[in-house]
This record gives structure tokens, C-alpha cells and sequence, in this order.
């Protein structure tokens, strides 16, 4: 009888909750006013010979690697982050190897990488979910052969230094350090120019948040002159579609809509800070798009209630370290007014958190 592979049978399968998602859509992290409008009006110029043809990638990545800074092949363009975490672990892993995982975090970076038979070893953040760069360093091993970092990270919005990143590659020559940027433009600051000098740090990043085309499935992986070809071996020249290789040069050129909607975030997760200070809802200083907020043991009556209202809110009270969190996401500044409105109210319900001084 056909069985699938050991370590395939053992994988827990990660199940999003994308089923009912009516309302404002404040739980995925996504862009929540959609992408540029250059991008839509890119969209009706898409022709049915366009889609008859396979994708060409190729000379996309000449104008990404030229967005980026980087060299063309350097580049090179994915399906979303989670392809280039694939890539990494089919290019670098090996049943007998170890991958690891800084926790909590994406769930894709421990399943790809315990399907290829790798033993996952994670690494709890540290108090306030700060990252644990000592912890990180003293798991190394002559086995590890990936180590995974979100940066900033998904759900907290902690970020690892610049410093901490080049410590990690330095001390794991013979590891592929995997840096997620997926929320770079939220942060800023950014490792993605050290893989001209480090042969072993890859660096990925997404176009599924702040440029809103989530549902197209693109993103960068950057790595060095002397890796790359390696992960091309493995990577399908098929695996970006036609429509979002053919949309993805509007959404580069419009950066004002790009700013304007990351500063309206940013300004929007300070005030929702302050005012989950206001009500005494701790919450962690986030440095994405998102708030984690530690609502305790009425976790599920809070996404709920949240939802009863028209707003969708993410329950991470399963992720390690997060018993009875929820994370939410930040949009526009007419949706943080709303949030903020629907926050009191259901707060005032649900008796959470006190009243503290402003």
C-alpha cells in the first residue's frame, strides 16, 4: 500500500481560518484597502494571450534586484515567503540535520522544514518575547544546517538587530540563516544588503501586507552570488503566476500609495497602544502592522464578541508563550477609529483590563 514519507505522516498540518471572514478583516495581517489603484488599472490590460503563455520571470527580477539594490542574481522572485522557505529547505536540509525555529512564529517555517525529515529544535523568545539571541547561539550545533528568524515577527512584532542577525551568520557558517522581512516596510531597518558579504544568509520578503496582493502570491528571496544557483536548482520557473508578475511593476512605482498607507498603520498602532493602555489591556510594542494583546482566559469570548461586531481579530492563544493572546491587525485610519469604538464597547462587556490614567 502507498504511504506517504514518515516524516510527512508525523507533520501537523496548519489549517488558517479563512472560512466566515465577513467584516473588517483585522486578523491576517493583510493590506486592509487593497492594493494601488495603478495596480488595478494594470489588471484590465491583462489579455487572454498574456495568460495563455508560461510566466517569465527573469526580467521582473532585473527590476525588483534594482528596487531592491541588490544584483538580478541575487533575486530571486517566489510565491509568496512561503515558497522561499521551501527552497531553503530542499536546497540545505537533510533527514539527519537541524533546523532551528526562534518560537512563536510562523508556522510554515517548522512544517517545510520537518518534511524533509530535519529535526526542528525550537527556540523559546525570551521574557516579553524579546528575541533570544544567547539561547540562539548556544543551540548551534555541527547538525544545524537552517535557522529560521521572522524579523519582524509574526505574532509579537519583535524584531531581531541587525548585529544579532550577523552574530547568528558568523557563528553558523555552515547553516542557511533565513531572515523573514515579511513586514519590513512597518520597520525599516533591514539585513537584506548583507548577503552580498555572507554567503550563508538568505533574506525574504513579501508583498502580501503593505502592497495588499496577498491574494497573488509573490515574493523576493535574497541570498549570495555563490547560493543562489543552488536554490534555483530546486525552484520551478513556473511557480509565479503570469497576473502578478504583470501587476508587480505598477506596485513598485507607486510609492505614495505605499507610504500613505504604511504611515496611516503606524500611526494607528501607536494610538491603539495607547489606547489599550487607557483600558489596562497589556499589550506588546509591535514593530509590524499588528498588536499582540494578552486578554486572558476570555481569549475566545473577546474574537468573538469582535465579531459579532464586524471586525475580525485572531486568536494566537495555541502559540507557545501566548496562553490567552490575541493578536490584531492595524488598516486605515477611518478602520482604527472604528477598532478603537468597537474595543470599548467590548471591553466595557467583558469587564477586561481597568481603567488607568491617560
Amino acid at each position: 500500500m502507498l504511504s506517504a514519507r514518515i516524516a510527512v505522516q508525523q507533520l501537523q498540518q496548519y489549517h488558517p481560518p479563512l472560512a466566515r471572514r465577513e467584516g473588517l478583516r483585522l486578523d491576517f495581517n493583510e493590506n486592509t484597502s487593497g492594493c494601488s489603484p495603478r495596480v488595478l488599472a494594470r489588471l484590465k490590460e491583462v489579455t487572454g494571450d498574456d495568460l495563455a503563455r508560461y510566466p517569465a520571470r527573469g526580467p521582473l527580477e532585473e527590476i525588483v534586484a534594482e528596487h531592491v539594490g541588490l544584483a538580478p542574481e541575487q533575486i530571486l522572485l517566489t510565491n509568496g515567503v512561503d515558497e522561499a522557505i521551501h527552497l531553503l529547505c530542499e536546497a540545505y536540509l537533510e533527514p539527519q540535520d537541524e533546523a532551528l525555529v526562534v518560537t512563536p512564529t510562523f508556522s510554515m517555517f517548522e512544517i517545510y522544514a520537518a518534511a524533509t525529515g530535519a529535526r526542528v529544535i525550537r527556540v523559546q523568545c525570551n521574557i516579553d518575547f524579546q528575541f533570544p539571541v544567547a539561547k540562539l547561539l548556544s543551540s548551534i550545533t555541527p547538525a544545524t544546517r537552517l535557522i529560521a528568524i521572522a524579523s519582524p515577527n509574526n505574532p509579537t512584532g519583535t524584531v531581531a538587530t541587525r548585529d544579532q542577525i550577523l552574530q547568528i551568520a558568523n557563528a553558523a557558517p555552515s547553516a542557511a540563516l533565513l531572515v523573514d522581512e515579511a513586514y519590513f516596510e512597518f520597520y525599516g531597518d533591514t539585513a537584506i544588503f548583507d548577503v552580498k558579504a555572507m554567503p550563508n544568509l538568505f533574506v525574504a520578503r513579501t508583498f502580501s501586507k503593505a502592497y495588499g496582493l496577498a491574494g497573488l502570491r509573490i515574493g523576493i528571496l535574497a541570498g549570495s552570488r555563490e547560493q543562489m544557483p543552488m536554490v534555483r536548482r530546486v525552484s520551478s520557473p513556473y511557480s509565479v503566476n503570469a497576473v502578478a508578475l504583470a501587476v508587480l511593476p505598477a506596485a513598485l512605482s507607486d510609492a505614495a500609495y505605499l507610504s500613505s498607507y504604511v504611515l496611516q498603520v503606524t500611526n494607528g498602532r501607536e494610538q491603539l497602544r495607547q489606547e489599550l493602555r487607557r483600558l489596562g489591556v497589556h499589550c506588546w510594542p509591535s514593530h509590524a502592522n499588528f498588536l499582540l494583546l494578552r486578554i486572558g482566559e476570555r481569549h475566545r469570548e473577546f474574537v468573538a464578541a469582535m465579531r459579532g461586531h464586524g471586525i475580525l481579530v485572531r486568536d494566537r492563544s495555541s502559540d507557545p508563550g501566548c496562553d490567552g493572546c490575541v493578536r490584531i491587525t492595524l488598516g486605515t485610519t477611518e478602520q482604527t477609529d472604528r477598532l478603537i469604538a468597537t474595543l470599548r464597547e467590548v471591553a466595557l462587556d467583558l469587564k477586561l483590563g481597568r481603567e488607568v490614567p491617560a
